[in-house]
């Protein structure tokens, strides 16, 4: 199993550039195909309901703007590539919103790439709640990429990877589809907190019968048993850090109700304060 098309979300942010990179060197491992997308930020629903022709000439000057703006970080996007070495790649321009453009083309893709929201520095067309709408609405695994990360992009991520596990679909689910990136990498520690709140899951010896079956993948994983009493995202924050990982693995817990977002506080508690570079499946 490896990654054949991957998707990174482009824009004008001072970080989208290393973001582009870590996409670049997962494609490069895996010899996979890398689309480039930037969105107008111009949501369909807006272009058909406010007006009856795509070309009208009342909207037409601000869709140019909106545009050339994407253009210029796409153009970003195809040095930072060709500088990585890789031959297979596009740029695509989408003429929507990008949490719902992003969500609907990562349908048809292995990974997605995207970053995290900066509370300081809010990009008025992406909204804060941008990687966990594209988390919950893409239907795969989504990678991001932290504004305050230490990653390489000579190096990529995944050297070392975390792998929080608590046996919920959504855990499986985030193993399955990283199985690329545990396969390639050098140590994998499996994070099993509070076993004892849900018995009947991870059976007598906690953390066993997923080691077992990554090891039927070629993957050997270190298992770490540890009791925190409620603040489970910090303590997996915490143990990256002990335990050196460049990369967090876990389920996304949560759903959508409108156009807002809900999450399980430690899924929220992950994406305002990770450290590292996590994908997560929902």
């Amino acid at each position: 199993m490896s990654y054949k098309t991957i998707l990174v979300h482009v824009d004008e942010s001072e970080r989208a550039g290393e973001r582009v990179g870590i996409a670049a060197r997962l494609a490069v491992a895996d010899g996979a195909h890398l689309i480039g997308a930037a969105a107008t930020g111009v949501s369909m629903f807006l272009r058909q309901t406010v007006t009856a022709h795509p070309d009208d000439p009342a909207i037409a000057p601000y869709l140019y703007i909106l545009r050339q703006r994407a253009h210029g970080a796409l153009d970003r996007f195809d040095t930072i590539v060709q500088q990585a070495g890789l031959s297979s790649f596009e740029r695509r321009l989408i003429d929507d919103e990008a949490a719902a453009g992003i969500s609907l083309n990562a349908r048809y893709c292995d990974l997605v790439v995207v970053g995290q929201s900066h509370p300081d520095q809010p990009a008025p067309a992406l909204g804060l709640d941008f990687p966990e709408y594209v988390i919950l609405h893409s239907g795969g695994p989504v990678l991001i990429v932290p504004y305050a990360s230490q990653a390489s992009t000579a190096t990529g991520v995944g050297s070392t990877i975390l792998l929080a596990w608590n046996g919920s679909l959504e855990a499986r689910r985030a193993v399955h589809n990283a199985l690329p990136l545990l396969k390639r990498a050098g140590r994998v520690e499996v994070a099993v907190l509070n076993p004892n709140q849900r018995p009947g899951v991870h059976g007598a010896q906690p953390g066993a019968d997923i080691a077992l079956y990554l090891a039927r993948h070629g993957v050997t994983v270190n298992v770490r048993e540890k009791f925190t009493p409620d603040d489970i995202g910090g303590a997996l924050l915490s143990l990256a850090v002990d335990c050196g990982a460049d990369l967090l693995v876990m389920g996304c817990y949560g759903h959508s109700r409108l156009r807002e977002v809900l999450l399980d506080g430690a899924t929220r508690a992950i994406l305002e304060a990770m450290t590292l570079p996590v994908l997560m499946s929902h």
